[in-house]
């Protein structure tokens, strides 16, 4: 009879243990189908910006602005709603159609290598050094799902050769498969980190390109390919590179090419101030718009920006607008931000205004 008590609450306090293992991991590690966005990081690009040689000091700081996308749990749902600027957003809102984040990622990544490019174009542009573009490969941005391809290749890995031919870039490729058929076999030559591997993929029909006709759809691979470049100066002590570790996305553009303005002028752009800022860039210094810029003025404010280049607002020909300085202004109301917002809408903008700036007293 004892014994039998004993293992009824032996069995109770297990059930128990359990149970609050499973309460534990439903609130905390449960993703839902949501991400919450709030305010990120502001950096510094000085180290992350590098010309040779290097030996210029700036008085104040270039920085950088992000935006922290996490994955939400029950636990963070509901915090949520006591943090007045964290924001939820459906994940069908950042993701494209079965991409999967390990692919939303690569595609960040390949946005961010594609606007350092054209950040360090701009600003070679504006100072008239010549330079010209050197094709790094195709990187694989997404496999799609029911193709052949999704069971060998995987975000990220490089195209080497389609059939022993080289691929330098998409167009190589589309070249190589042209006039292939579906059901057709190719041996490509793939590069995973370090490892060049080769595997004899099939190629299936591609969904119809826009405004083709049934009949015209294409055999191919069933992946997204991205071409990654170098810019290379023809002066190589103008050279320019960029490492901006695990940051993506396009948004950085416009700080980078401010940056290397800085790096390969004489005078020092920041006069002392800590200037933040955020939009994209093109290779002419157009400065575009991006998404989340309330959060960037949150991250700016946070490290102590006195300065932030928002892109101007959008309005496209049919009427549709993109807020970008407004948000950014209606934020910084709402958090009492002594920061300068300052509207842009090329990289000369911003080098202007920072051109006016009296020299900032120590």
């Amino acid at each position: 009879m004892e014994d039998a008590r004993h293992m009824k609450q032996a069995s109770r306090i297990v059930i128990s243990v359990f149970a609050a293992i499973a309460v534990v991991y439903l609130v905390y590690f449960l993703p839902l189908p949501l991400f919450i966005f709030s305010a990120g990081t502001a950096e510094v690009t000085r180290p992350m910006v590098q010309v040779k040689p290097d030996s210029f000091e700036e008085k104040g700081s270039l920085m950088l602005t992000t935006v922290r996308v996490s994955d939400a749990s029950v636990f963070s749902y509901l915090l949520s709603f006591f943090r007045p600027y964290d924001e939820l957003h459906k994940r069908s809102e950042l993701l494209n159609k079965d991409e999967s984040e390990e692919e939303y990622t690569q595609r960040q990544e390949v946005n961010m290598l594609s606007s350092q490019s054209d950040a360090i174009q701009a600003a070679y542009h504006k100072l008239g050094i010549p330079y010209h573009i050197s094709h790094d490969g195709v990187v694989v941005v997404q496999v799609f799902k029911d193709f052949p391809a999704a069971e060998v290749l995987q975000p990220g890995d490089f195209i080497v050769k389609i059939d022993d031919a080289e691929i330098q870039d998409s167009a190589d490729l589309q070249k190589r498969l042209k006039d292939k058929k579906a059901g057709d076999t190719v041996k490509v030559e793939y590069k995973r980190k370090q490892a060049v591997q080769t595997a004899t993929l099939t190629l299936a029909l591609l969904p119809p390109d826009p405004g083709a006709k049934p009949e015209e759809r294409r055999a191919g691979l069933g992946i997204s390919p991205a071409n990654l470049q170098s810019v290379k100066a023809d002066d190589e002590s103008k050279q320019v590179t960029i490492q901006a570790g695990e940051i993506g996305g396009p948004s950085a553009g416009l700080m980078f090419s401010l940056e290397i303005m800085n790096k390969l002028t004489p005078e020092d752009l920041t006069k002392g101030y800590q200037i933040a800022g955020t939009g994209t860039i093109d290779v002419q210094g157009n400065v575009g718009v991006i998404g989340g810029i309330q959060h960037k003025v949150i991250a700016a404010d946070k490290a102590g920006a006195e300065i932030f280049f928002a892109p101007k607002d959008y309005v496209s020909s049919d009427g549709q607008r993109i807020n970008n300085y407004t948000d950014a202004i209606q934020r910084g109301d709402e958090i009492h931000t002594k920061m300068k917002i300052v509207p842009v809408g090329t990289m000369d903008d911003a080098l202007q205004y920072l051109q006016s700036l009296p020299p900032k007293a120590p």
